[in-house]
């Protein structure tokens, strides 16, 4: 039987490890990205028989979620949500701009997003949904004030609907990444990231593809009696 996993973010490091990760344990996929096309056609060519389609759509926008919905043609089964952005700075330097953009990305494109999807999934009986959350939704950060609140909506949005379709057979979980070898690591020097290294009991970063690891894990029949967790992967920083 066919079974349909829509990654969102699948042009990123987490989002393109889930891919791989999952296409063994042979999900087809629906991949959706904004600015890297070249990235997921590289990852699409990468797949058993090329078993995805790729949609494009900006979720940083309002409309992005009926664009993203338009080109969707496949039922799904599973939906990875990896899709997501930070700002360093102090909170009285940002513009308004990028607060909207951030908070549509994070909270409202996911919450209108899976509002769509559910039906089908209530109607079969069976879904999974796996939120990219991040160790500073639990914990917080300083010059990372709105990432932090938009992750900590991320979390609380799983425990609530985990809740509320528990009974339609239908699993949502997250996963909280800590520091990861990924782009969103790009603006720290050197010495900021050894100085990180430092902090991490574990001693080092975590990969894209031990992130994907939890993914998977959270996917399968393996944790059929998990719902409304936030899976920490961060190498025993801050907990």
């Amino acid at each position: 039987m066919e079974k349909y996993a829509l990654i969102i973010g699948a042009s990123g490091g987490i989002g393109s490890a889930a891919v791989r990760k999952l296409a063994q344990e042979g999900y087809l996929f629906v991949l959706h990205y904004n600015r890297g096309i070249k990235e997921v056609v590289k990852l699409q060519q990468e797949l058993p028989e090329k078993n995805a389609i790729l949609i494009e759509a900006d979720l940083t926008q309002a409309d992005g979620v009926k664009t993203l919905l338009k080109q969707l043609s496949v039922p799904i089964d599973l939906v990875v949500y990896t899709s997501g952005n930070s700002y360093v700075g102090l909170m009285t330097d940002m513009k308004d701009e990028e607060v909207q953009e951030m908070i549509q990305l994070h909270v409202t494109s996911p919450f209108q997003l899976v509002k769509e999807l559910l039906p089908a999934m209530i109607q079969r009986k069976q879904g999974n949904i796996v939120m990219i959350s991040s160790i500073w939704g639990s914990t917080g950060a300083s010059c990372e004030v709105l990432y932090s609140m938009v992750k900590g909506a991320q979390n609380t949005f799983v425990k609530s609907l985990a809740k509320e379709v528990a009974l339609s057979g239908i699993r949502v979980n997250a996963v909280a990444p800590g520091a990861v070898s990924s782009k969103m690591m790009d603006g720290f020097t050197e010495e900021d990231m050894a100085l990180i290294c430092e902090d991490i009991p574990m001693g080092r970063l975590g990969t894209c593809e031990e992130v994907a690891d939890a993914i998977a894990f959270l996917a399968s029949d393996q944790s059929t009696y998990i719902t409304g967790q936030i899976l920490s992967v961060n190498g025993g920083w801050h907990t």
